[in-house]
């Protein structure tokens, strides 16, 4: 399998390439050159299989040239051993139309430990190929930070920077990324939003003085969504709720709380490999950009509003590039015009190929505060599940949704409640307690770097404390 840029210039890597790469050189986004198809017979056959076992035959032709079947495996069993229920993303039922898919049983409670302890062993795999060393930068609205720490923490060959913005994650969230004390481990508090903190990210990896800086051995990767192996790891789940719901005899529908469009891009990409997906409903807060780019095409930044729902409070969405670059008949120079545009003047209009062809699959909603504590209630005095703030606003989405009422809608929980535990008493009157396996989270010393939002500043500081590569 080879993997191209969205931008068009940068060359074709293997699947360990651009797990080690993570952003094109072009600052472009890596795709698979081709869609994997599963015909119906070969959906069929994954009824019943263990979630490892269903990640090796999902992920297979993805990895294909870089791992062997029984190395993905052995990743998978030991990136999932550490998950606390034995479904690893259990499916619960709400009424006679709602599901739920719990994808916080993670070490971390959110379902980027998903992703993020498959991809921690696949960059410790590759590293361990050829003795070299990995600066890990990245950009958290909440919970990629910890997950990602988690997974990484005490690796020889790693080194983590990851940046969240300061007093805009919630306590559990920022605790979980300071209270880890190893010493490949380094957070930094920076003065703005995540947005400002995911574009350093990015002017890093292409930033020439970061490499000069270490006589040209300075290798750098993302474990934010940018890294194309997280988006794999979680198609995973999308196959596996809709097997058990009937897949592929009986289509399924999917409302996904939505930053910045990795979780819904593997729904999508899920539905190319030849799911049979209904609709997925892309679920946004009051930072609504993909809600009105996806309903009227314009796709223009605003002011970052927050809410009690942190990890969306998101204007960029650097994953709409990817499904834009699929629409838009997979032109690399075009995309690099159009997001050059957008970098420059922070707005855009989608072109008529990207609006039809969003629309045959997505939809969207905007839900408001008071509408995620609606849904909250809902589920908790109506089918006895607490829910976390994100969680609420995919599931407000999916129960407005038209859809037949034959058609099961499965809205994604992507958090822990009890990592939002003010949300959520407000909500319900009941505060959700932390599970006891991170107990004693608030008894632990933190450890964290406040910085200014200026990028001089946090290339500097991650530039004096990198190991150089090998």
């Amino acid at each position: 399998m080879k993997y191209i840029s969205t931008r068009g210039s940068a060359p074709a890597l293997d699947f360990e390439g651009v797990t080690l790469a993570g952003l094109a050189s072009d600052g472009g986004l890596y795709v698979p050159e081709s869609w994997p198809q599963f015909s119906e017979s070969e959906i069929a056959d994954m009824a019943g299989l263990s979630y490892v076992e269903l990640a090796v035959r999902v992920m297979t032709p993805f990895v294909e040239g870089s791992l062997t079947p029984e190395e993905l495996r052995d990743l998978c069993t030991r990136a999932y051993g550490r998950f606390s229920h034995q479904a690893v993303t259990p499916l619960v039922q709400l009424d006679q139309q709602q599901w739920v898919l719990e994808l916080f049983h993670g070490p971390t409670l959110a379902f980027k430990d998903v992703a993020l302890q498959l991809l921690g062993r696949l960059f410790e795999h590759f590293l361990a190929k050829s003795d070299d060393h990995l600066t890990i930068v990245g950009a958290t609205s909440g919970d990629t930070g910890s997950a990602a720490i988690d997974a990484v923490a005490g690796r020889e060959r790693i080194d983590i920077f990851m940046l969240h913005p300061k007093g805009r994650v919630s306590d559990v969230q920022r605790r979980q990324m300071t209270t880890v004390r190893a010493p490949n481990v380094h957070n930094l508090a920076i003065d703005g939003s995540f947005d400002d903190a995911q574009a350093m990210v990015k002017r890093m990896f292409n930033d020439p003085a970061m490499a000069a800086s270490h006589g040209g051995r300075f290798r750098i990767s993302a474990v934010n969504s940018i890294n194309w192996a997280r988006l794999m790891a979680q198609v995973v789940y999308y196959f596996a709720a809709a097997l058990q719901l009937g897949a592929p005899a009986r289509k399924v529908a999917f409302s996904v709380p939505t930053g910045n469009f990795g979780d819904v891009f593997a729904g999508y990409v899920a539905a190319k490999m030849g799911l049979p997906v209904e609709r997925l409903i892309v679920a946004t807060n009051v930072n609504d950009i993909l809600h009105r780019a996806l309903t009227s095409g314009d796709y223009s930044t605003g002011t970052v509003t927050p809410t009690a729902a942190p990890s969306m409070d998101i204007q960029v969405s650097s994953n709409f590039e990817r499904l834009l670059f699929d629409l838009g008949g997979r032109d690399g120079v075009a995309m690099a015009q159009q997001m050059g545009s957008f970098e420059a003047s922070k707005a855009m209009q989608l072109t008529n190929s990207q609006r039809d062809g969003a629309a045959s699959l997505l939809t969207s909603a905007r839900v408001d505060q008071a509408q995620m504590a609606q849904a909250m209630g809902w589920a908790a005095e109506c089918c006895g599940q607490t829910l976390d703030p994100h969680t609420a606003i995919g599931l407000h989405a999916a129960r407005s949704a038209r859809l037949d009422p034959s058609t099961p809608v499965v809205t994604l929980a992507t958090a822990h409640p009890a990592k939002f535990p003010d949300a959520v008493e407000r909500a319900t009157g009941a505060r959700p307690d932390l599970p006891r396996r991170v107990g004693d989270l608030f008894e632990r010393s933190e450890a964290m770097v406040d910085l200014p939002g200026e990028y001089d500043a946090v290339a500097e500081f991650v530039s004096k404390r990198a190991t150089p590569s090998s």
